[in-house]
C-alpha cells in the first residue's frame, strides 16, 4: 500500500517489472502510452496539433502549450482504458523534460509529476532524444547494443556511438538547420504547407529526375558534421528563379530531397566505417521518409550492416517512447525529487548510465 505523496524508492520486486505512464509534449505532439516491461506496449494514443500550426506554417509555442493542456489528462484517461489499466496497477509516470519547447515541456512535467504524487509512485524526467533513439527497442526485432544510431527530426540531426543505455557518444552534428527543420522551411518557401517532410515527399514524387541538382553540404570534407542551410539556399534561389507552377515545385522538391537523403546516407557510411559497427539505428521524425529507408538499406545490404527503424508511428513525437525509456530509468532506481522542471536544451551527452 503507497500513500499519495510518499513516492516509491524502488521498483517493485517482482522481478523488477514496471508498469509505466509515458506522456510526451515536447513540441506539437500530445502522446501517451502505457508500457509493461513484461508485457510490451499495453497502449498509445498520440494527439497531432499540425493541422492547428499548418496555418501559421510553423508551430506556435504558446498554442501548442495550450492545446496540451487541453488533451493531455483525456488522453490519459482514455489510455488506462485502453490498457485496462487502474493508476494502482502502475509504477511510475515517465514524461518528457527535455529538450523541447519550454512552455509545452511543463504542462507534461507538471501533469506528470501532480499524478506520480496523488497516486504515491515515482516520476521521472525523460530526455526526449533517448526516447527516440530508444524507440525500435519497441519492435519484435529490436537491435543490441552497441549499434550506431542516426536521429533526425525537426530539431535535431546528430549521429551517435551507442553502447548501451546512457553512454552516448556524440560522432557528429548540425551546425545550423536541423534536416527536418530544413524540410519544413523548403515546404513552406514552396507553399506545400506543414509539417513540410510529408509535404516536400508527395510533391517528390511527381518531379522530374535531374532538372536540379542541389549540393550535398559537408560530404566534399572529412568529418561526421551536417549543415543544410545551404541546401535550403540552393532550393529558394531555385524557386526564385523560375515559375512556381506545380512541374517546377515537383522538381524543386525532388532535388532537395534527393540532396538532403544523399548527405545523411553518405555521412550514415563513414560513421559505420569509423565505428566498425554492424547495426545501425533510424531515429525521429525524418526517419519516415521513404527514401532514406531504401537508400540506407541499400547501403546496409552493400557493406553487411542491419538498418533498424521503430514503425512510422513510432519515428514522430509519441508517448511510447517515453514510456520505454522511462521504464528502464525507473526500474534502475532513477526518478525525480519533489521539484519538477523543463530543460529546453539539453544534450544528449549530458546523460549518464541509469
Amino acid at each position: 500500500m503507497y500513500t499519495a505523496g510518499l513516492a516509491r524508492t524502488s521498483p517493485d520486486p517482482d522481478n523488477g517489472r514496471m508498469r509505466v505512464l509515458g506522456l510526451e509534449t515536447s513540441c506539437d505532439d500530445t502522446g501517451v502510452a502505457v508500457f509493461d516491461t513484461e508485457r510490451g506496449l499495453l497502449a498509445h494514443k498520440l494527439y497531432s496539433q499540425s493541422q492547428m500550426h499548418a496555418e501559421y506554417g510553423g508551430v506556435v509555442p504558446e498554442l501548442a502549450s495550450r492545446d496540451h493542456i487541453r488533451k493531455l489528462l483525456p488522453l490519459v484517461r482514455e489510455v488506462l482504458a485502453d490498457a485496462g489499466t487502474a493508476p494502482s496497477d502502475l509504477d511510475g509516470v515517465a514524461y518528457t523534460k527535455g529538450p523541447g519547447l519550454a512552455g509545452a515541456l511543463l504542462v507534461g512535467a507538471s501533469i506528470g509529476r501532480s499524478l506520480a504524487y496523488a497516486w504515491g509512485i515515482p516520476a521521472v524526467g525523460v530526455h526526449h532524444m533517448e526516447g527516440h533513439l530508444l524507440a525500435p527497442m519497441l519492435e519484435p526485432d529490436a537491435p543490441a547494443f552497441p549499434f550506431l544510431a542516426l536521429l533526425v527530426s525537426g530539431g535535431h540531426t546528430l549521429l551517435t556511438d551507442v553502447h548501451a543505455v546512457g553512454d552516448y557518444r556524440l560522432l557528429g552534428e548540425s551546425v545550423d538547420d536541423a534536416v527536418g527543420e530544413a524540410f519544413d522551411k523548403t515546404a513552406k518557401l514552396l507553399g506545400l504547407g506543414y509539417p513540410g517532410g510529408p509535404a516536400i515527399a508527395a510533391a517528390a514524387a511527381h518531379g522530374t529526375p535531374g532538372r536540379f541538382r542541389f549540393p550535398r553540404p559537408m560530404t566534399d570534407r572529412p568529418g561526421l558534421d551536417f549543415s543544410f542551410s545551404g541546401l535550403k539556399t540552393a532550393a529558394l534561389t531555385a524557386a526564385q528563379q523560375h515559375a512556381l507552377d506545380a512541374h517546377t515545385i515537383g522538381d524543386i522538391a525532388l532535388a532537395f530531397q534527393e540532396a538532403a537523403v544523399d548527405t545523411l546516407v553518405i555521412k550514415c557510411a563513414r560513421a559505420l566505417e569509423q565505428t566498425g559497427h554492424t547495426r545501425l539505428v533510424i531515429a525521429g521524425g525524418v526517419g519516415a521518409n521513404a527514401l532514406l529507408r531504401t537508400r540506407l538499406q541499400e547501403l546496409g545490404g552493400k557493406i553487411n550492416v542491419r538498418v533498424y527503424y521503430p514503425r512510422p508511428v513510432f519515428c514522430t513525437d509519441n508517448g511510447a517512447m517515453i514510456a520505454y525509456a522511462g521504464a528502464l530509468r525507473l526500474r534502475a532506481g532513477q526518478q525525480e525529487g519533489m521539484a519538477f522542471g523543463a530543460q529546453a536544451r539539453w544534450s544528449l551527452m549530458d546523460l549518464a548510465a541509469p
